[in-house]
C-alpha cells in the first residue's frame, strides 16, 4: 500500500476561485501544502496543458505532487506520476499508462463504490461528500462519518472530501481517515494561506499522540 503524499489533498476549481490558480497553489505551498488534484476538466485541451504545466512546475519545485485529474496521457506527459479517476475503467487505463509505481485515486461517493477499486489498481479512494457542501450539492446527501468508519476498513486509504473545515478535520482522522480534501474554503478564500494552515495545524493535532 502506497503512502499518500500528504494529509491534506487541494482540490482545484477555477470557478470557484477567489484568485487565479497559480496564485493559490503558490500560496498554499507557502503554507504548507504539497499535494493537490487538477480538475477543471472544461479547460480546452491545450489551456489545461499550459494551466497543468505551470502548476507541476510550481508543485514540484516545492517537493510536492501534483494529481492530473481524468487524464492519465497528461499526467505521462508533464511526469507528474500521479493521476485521480472517476470510475474503475478510468484506474486501469491510468495504471496501464502510468505504470506501477504511480499514484492513482479514484472518486467515491457510496461505500459500494469502493469495494471493487483496489483489485482495479487504485492506491486510494476519495469518499464525498462526508458534511453538506456548497461546492457540489448534485452528489447527494451527506455521508457522515459513520461512512469514514466503514470505508476505513475496506482496504484502501481514504480521503475525505466535502464540507471539510479546520474544525472537523480532527473527528474526521479520528474515524479512520488517512487524509482530508478541500476544495471551495480554499479557492473562494482571499488569503488561500490561511485556511491551509489552519487545516495542517488541525491535521498535526490529530496526529500527535
Amino acid at each position: 500500500m502506497k503512502t499518500l503524499p500528504a494529509p491534506l489533498l487541494i482540490v482545484t476549481d477555477r470557478h470557484q476561485a477567489h484568485l487565479p490558480l497559480e496564485e493559490i497553489v503558490a500560496q498554499a505551498l507557502d503554507a504548507g501544502a504539497r499535494w493537490f488534484w487538477l480538475r477543471d476538466r472544461d479547460l480546452p485541451a491545450d489551456k489545461r496543458l499550459a494551466l497543468a504545466r505551470r502548476l507541476a512546475g510550481r508543485v514540484h519545485a516545492a517537493g510536492g505532487t501534483l494529481s492530473i485529474g481524468g487524464d492519465p496521457a497528461l499526467a505521462q506527459t508533464l511526469r507528474t506520476g500521479a493521476a485521480h479517476m472517476q470510475d474503475i475503467a478510468g484506474v486501469t487505463d491510468a495504471r496501464r499508462i502510468l505504470g506501477p509505481d504511480a499514484l492513482i485515486g479514484i472518486s467515491a461517493h457510496t461505500l459500494s463504490d469502493i469495494s471493487a477499486t483496489r483489485a482495479a489498481g487504485a492506491d486510494y479512494v476519495t469518499l464525498s461528500p462526508i458534511f453538506p457542501t456548497a461546492s457540489k450539492p448534485g452528489y447527494g446527501p451527506a455521508l457522515g462519518l459513520e461512512a469514514v468508519r466503514h470505508a476505513a476498513n475496506l482496504g484502501l486509504p481514504v480521503v475525505a472530501l466535502g464540507g471539510v473545515s479546520a474544525d472537523t478535520v480532527e473527528s474526521i482522522m479520528q474515524a479512520g481517515a488517512a487524509g482530508v480534501a478541500v476544495m471551495g474554503e480554499i479557492m473562494r478564500a482571499e488569503d488561500p494561506s490561511a485556511p491551509v494552515r489552519a487545516l495542517l495545524g488541525q491535521l498535526r493535532h490529530a496526529a500527535s499522540p
